[in-house]
């Protein structure tokens, strides 16, 4: 009992501070708008960025791939869980992302949470001697990767490029790994890739990319940063996720084949866990055509008009909405009570954004997040606009 009082009051004191976090049910299909607890809400909280999830063509090779392969692989990808469907989605995401990387191969993961736990374990494994460099506002699977390899870990400011050189100037480590996101989940900017790539190179670093978040809505054909920026390096290790912008789930890693062989052989995230199932991976496939092809191309020029849109529309006076270009549109209020209020008067107005607090984001910082979908209409965005000018003058 006492062991239950001690969690007990841990979950007073983050309720004290309004930082208790709530689930919801959602009984619709994923999509700008859903039904919640019996209530149609515009939904402003979703990473479906070119709202694909409940895309028809997608849903039936779904349905395709599990008269083809099963509901389950059944094993790990050592063992006998790797599928001919694994096999092909692989070989499509190398040459997807391969115009970006040397002598390019893909490997997939259930979730880019363990793609990127196994990217930095697996990279510096074999060097007890290996330095990371992390950047200040990466995603907590970066940080807990490089907690987990029990390396060297020096963190740097966010987007300081000075303070990384000198870093990597004082280093004499012989394996030394860049992490960082391309578009910061919580901020929605971009980090400075091609100078970021310039420092790896001047100083024979690894640069590990998670593109969490550009995967699919970045580049003229959807292929991300590396498209988006025109970056070509053997000393990029990229990491993509396959459940936001395609709809679907999972993710990958793309590199030189020499680095993905190292992770087959050495990354535990990868050799000690189930293959996800190769319908998954079938249904894949469909989602990457739409990616590159007309469709997809019409339905990022629809989001980028969208984001231009809120960016002009907003008038906010005490609220501050944070200098982004991409999807993740987040209004910075300060203060956790005042940004649980502000969510729950959206809430009954029907729009439903997250609500972001440490330590999600730095102390002092929480804000509303709202991410913008292809989905969604112009007269969505419009509503969000007039709530938001409103709200914050209440």
């Amino acid at each position: 009992m006492q062991l239950l009082q001690q969690l007990s009051q841990q979950l007073q004191t983050l309720d004290q501070h309004n930082l208790i976090r709530q689930r919801r049910t959602v009984d619709s299909p994923c999509g700008p708008r859903v039904q919640v607890d019996g209530r149609e809400l515009l939904a402003f909280c979703s990473n479906d960025y070119l709202s694909l999830a409940n895309h028809p063509a997608i849903k039936q090779a779904l349905q395709e791939g599990v008269e083809l392969y099963g509901a389950g692989s059944g094993a790990s990808h050592l063992i006998s869980g790797h599928g001919r469907a694994h096999v092909q989605l692989e070989e499509r995401l190398a040459a997807f992302v391969g115009d970006h990387l040397e002598a390019p191969r893909a490997l997939t993961f259930c979730t880019g949470y363990m793609a990127n736990l196994a990217i930095i374990t697996g990279l510096t494994v074999a060097d007890p001697d290996a330095a990371i460099f992390s950047e200040s506002l990466n995603h907590a699977s970066l940080i807990d990767g490089a907690r987990l390899s029990r390396k060297r870990v020096q963190v740097y400011p966010h987007a300081d490029l000075a303070a990384l050189r000198q870093l990597l100037a004082d280093s004499n480590a012989a394996t030394k790994v860049v992490v960082t996101d391309s578009v910061f989940s919580m901020d929605g900017d971009l980090a400075p890739l091609p100078q970021l790539l310039a420092l790896c190179e001047q100083y024979g670093a690894w640069l590990v990319v998670d593109d969490a978040h550009g995967f699919g809505t970045l580049g003229a054909r959807g292929h991300g940063a590396l498209e988006h920026f025109d970056l070509r390096s053997p000393y990029l290790v990229y990491m993509g996720t396959l459940g936001k912008a395609a709809g679907v789930s999972g993710a990958f890693v793309a590199a030189h084949e020499t680095v993905i062989e190292t992770l087959i052989q050495k990354a535990r995230p990868y050799i000690f866990t189930t293959a996800t199932p190769p319908a998954l991976a079938h249904a894949l496939l469909t989602s990457l055509a739409l990616l590159e092809g007309d469709e997809g191309v019409a339905r990022r020029a629809h989001l980028q008009s969208l984001i231009a849109q809120l960016d002009s529309g907003l008038q906010l006076q005490r609220w501050q909405r944070m200098p982004s270009s991409t999807a993740i549109q987040p209004i910075v209020i300060g203060d956790n009570a005042e940004t649980m209020q502000a969510g729950a008067a959206l809430y009954q107005q029907g729009l439903w954004l997250g609500t972001i607090r440490p330590p999600t984001v730095p102390a002092g910082t929480a804000r509303l997040r709202a991410t913008l979908c292809a989905g969604h209409t112009s007269a969505d965005v419009e509503q969000l606009i007039v709530a938001l000018n409103a709200l914050e003058r209440t």
